[in-house]
């Protein structure tokens, strides 16, 4: 499937969303996403990629250049371990398959044909799998659309701090 995507864009210019610099006690992580969300979208490595996925940054952008990537290399690898891209995607919510069917479709075409994964890369794929096939609950059904845009970005990734127990990745 081909979707276009404007490579030539950042996150902040194609969300219209721009962040207020880090704090200077910012964590490393707070400190890339701010600067990976000011990079043009075309210029983003693999580990970017994984990273802001991940954190669930931009996914109506980043998920079609990252199943460009798995199409071609299905265990293309970042900075963590050979397939981190590929948990990086399935392990995304049922909602944003359900707000992006077609790029969900495309997935379990990729991940149907895996074999000869670790572990837990399998189980992330049966279990993406499973929540696309089934009619159980977090099944990826019509009936269960959730909107997965529009969530509030996490505070700790925005530069503030987190209330509760707010944590990501």
């Amino acid at each position: 499937m081909t979707r276009l995507v404007d490579r030539d864009r950042s996150l902040e210019e194609l969300e219209r969303d721009r962040w207020p610099a880090p704090t200077a006690g910012a964590s490393r992580v707070v400190a890339t996403v701010h600067a990976l969300r000011r990079r043009p979208i075309g210029r983003l490595t693999v580990e970017d990629m994984r990273l802001l996925i991940g954190q669930n940054l931009g996914l109506g952008h980043l998920l079609p250049l990252a199943l460009e990537v798995l199409r071609v290399d299905p265990m293309a690898e970042g900075d963590l371990y050979e397939g981190d891209l590929l948990s990086a995607v399935v392990t995304r919510s049922p909602a944003v398959w359900n707000e992006w069917p077609e790029l969900g479709r495309e997935l379990g075409a990729i991940v149907s044909e895996l074999t000869g994964l670790s572990p837990s890369l399998t189980r992330e794929t049966a279990s993406f799998l499973a929540r696309r096939m089934s009619g159980a609950p977090g099944a990826i059904t019509p009936h269960t659309r959730v909107a997965a845009r529009g969530g509030a970005v996490p505070a700790t990734l925005r530069g503030g701090r987190a209330s509760g127990g707010d944590s990501q990745h």
